[in-house]
């Protein structure tokens, strides 16, 4: 055991002085030229090191430069600074007096991919032809560096497309290694930080660079990302991603995915998509979804959560984040106008505004601030609803338009979805034609206009039983009783109407309402802002009647006049069944009398009567 251990210290102290003296033989200094020659032959940037170079020897041997920085061809400002370089090489190299670089280790690195630091090329070099058929040579494949592993730490990145808002990429952490044929290992984690939003993002990668600079592609896997800040859930947004294949094609400018398989809290979302990059970025998009809760992925709150307190009006108004100046005068929906997509989603299962949709399947295309939603269809309960239309952003004020069809969708989930404090249910059928500006429901209630055409089946109002109301004023005015009746609501198997919105004033016409117990027609209106309304109904009660047979029969063919009136949550009511009825008697009696006195016309006292009716 002795021996072993003063033969592992002999060989250590040899290992200590070979190193000792190889880095008082050899001079760091001696290979900043050639560093500077490789990098500007490999790949025609620019190397400038400053201060001088000096070894370290433990954990590995390395070379330490002090501030660095890698320009392109041409470029006004650098590609790359580092206030830090480490060059890690190789032993045995060094006693022939050459270098080879097993690892390159930036520290304190900002790289910024800026109009600034893009190549210049020079206007009397040759322009290759577009469609080149010729076999790639050697030297035009792969990396544009042979480095066998390159390792970033404590860096920025900033990117920036010309006339766009920068992108800053912090706290980023990489590791890289490649062999001999251009497959390599990618770690990669890094926060953007951008309008008050942090963006947490880490991944693995396995990238094929053998077709470098015109093709590369990767397998990223491991994915985990986090997204919180201003404008959303208080949780944040966060979820994992495995197997997504990317590929970038340079003379395409085109970036492309499939096999995309992200998490998003508790929603899913997949498919395959790509976009050409340029002055206004192309995108084609196919996804689906098994899962997509928008209530967890956007900032607003669950109706059904807090119903309670918002049972005065509209949801409470969320804490608006500050607005930025450079952006604060933008019309809504400009940034549309920067960019042309396709896109296509399909999701088994939408949560938002508490309401359940299905099989949800939308088309839509932007083209360049004309949004054209060609379709955009689901199941809503036992109900279908479809809502195609479109959004003009081309101009300062955007103008909205959508033709929504229901069929079967129970009304109550949509007055309670959108805050209304109306307690109605019922299957809605709609058809019609609305439009506007924003998007949105506060401007819906106040700046949009429209018609449509509406039916309800199996309607329940509860708060005001129209039967109720009309026997029980008969009661007080006649002998005639009414059936015992506990209900607080209206029933109605079909109701029908004209609708008409114009700016928050929301007009029926032609109001017609059917059930054994009774039949309503009417009209009136609902002011949606100051959630008051006025309506008019003329009630005719078929049944439930007790009492004198003739005056129940009058009853039944009598349409009593009804006004409903007020704010929603505090309706008023007033009939006119008094007047009704007077008017009915005298009218009765007329006729009683006309026909005795058409019966005595040759009579002094038939014909006196009947100058009396003509008089009244």
């Amino acid at each position: 055991m002795r021996r072993i251990l003063t033969t592992l210290m002999i060989l250590l102290v040899v290992v200590v002085a070979g190193l000792s003296a190889l880095v008082l033989l050899v001079n760091p200094n001696d290979f900043r030229d050639y560093l500077v020659r490789q990098v500007e032959s490999r790949s025609g940037y620019q190397l400038k090191l400053d201060g001088p170079l000096r070894w370290h020897v433990w954990p590995q041997l390395s070379i330490l430069s002090g501030r660095m920085t890698l320009t392109e061809p041409g470029a006004s400002a650098p590609l790359v600074k580092a206030d830090n370089m480490r060059l890690d090489v190789a032993l045995l190299p060094l006693i022939s007096h050459q270098l080879q670089v097993n690892q390159v280790m930036l520290k304190g690195a900002v790289i910024e991919l800026t109009p600034n630091t893009e190549a210049v090329k020079n206007s009397k070099a040759p322009v290759a032809p577009r469609e080149n058929t010729l076999p790639q040579a050697p030297e035009d494949r792969g990396w544009s560096f042979d480095i066998a592993k390159l390792q970033v730490a404590d860096s920025v990145l900033v990117f920036q497309h010309e006339g766009d808002e920068q992108i800053t990429v912090r706290d980023i952490k990489m590791q890289m290694e490649q062999d001999d044929h251009y497959l390599a290992n990618v770690d990669f984690s890094g926060r953007v930080n951008r309008d008050q939003r942090d963006l947490n993002l880490s991944f693995s990668a396995k990238v094929n660079a053998g077709d470098y600079p015109h093709a590369l592609t990767a397998t990223l896997s491991q994915i985990n990302w986090q997204l919180q800040g201003a404008d959303l859930p208080t949780q944040g947004i966060g979820g994992q991603g495995s197997s997504v294949q990317v590929e970038w094609q340079e003379e395409q400018k085109r970036i492309s995915f499939s096999q995309l398989q992200l998490t998003a809290n508790d929603s899913s979302l997949g498919g395959e998509g790509s976009v050409v990059l340029g002055d206004k970025p192309q995108w084609t998009l196919n996804l689906h979804s098994d899962k997509l809760n928008l209530d967890n992925l956007l900032s607003q709150s669950n109706p059904s959560a807090n119903s309670s307190v918002n049972q005065q009006g509209q949801s409470q108004p969320r804490q608006q984040r500050p607005v930025i100046a450079d952006s604060a005068n933008q019309p809504d929906y400009s940034g549309l106008r920067g960019f042309s997509a396709a896109v296509q989603l399909k999701a088994g299962q939408i949560m938002w505004r508490g309401m359940n949709f299905a099989d949800v399947d939308v088309q839509a295309d932007n083209q360049f601030g004309l949004l054209n939603v060609s379709g955009l269809q689901g199941k809503l309960g036992g109900g279908t609803l479809s809502l195609p239309g479109s959004l003009d952003a081309r101009r300062d004020t955007p103008k909205s338009s959508f033709q929504p069809k229901l069929e079967n969708i129970q009304i109550g989930t949509l007055l309670k979805a959108f805050d209304y404090p109306i307690n109605l249910t019922g299957k809605l059928s709609l058809d019609g034609e609305f439009s506007g500006d924003k998007i949105d429901a506060d401007n819906f209630r106040r700046s949009w206009q429209g018609k449509a055409k509406l039916s309800l089946l199996d309607s329940r109002a509860e708060g005001l039983n129209f039967q109720q109301l009309v026997q029980q004023a008969v009661e007080r005015s006649t002998h005639v009783k009414a059936k015992e009746n506990l209900d607080s609501a209206t029933r109605l198997d079909e109701f029908s109407s004209d609708l008409t919105l114009n700016n928050g004033q929301m007009s029926f016409n032609d109001i017609v309402g059917k059930s054994p117990l009774m039949t309503m027609e009417g009209k009136g209106s609902l002011d949606l802002v100051k959630e008051e309304g006025d309506m008019l109904f003329n009630v005719r009660v078929l049944d439930g009647w007790q009492g004198e047979d003739k005056l129940v029969d009058i009853l039944k063919q009598t349409a009593i006049p009804l006004r409903v009136y007020g704010k929603w949550t505090e309706l008023n009511y007033s009939l006119q069944v008094d007047q009704v009825l007077r008017k009915q008697l005298q009218s009765e009696a007329r006729d009683r009398l006309k026909a005795w006195a058409d019966k005595n016309q040759d009579s002094q006292s038939g014909k006196d009567l009947k100058k009396f009716l003509d008089k009244l």
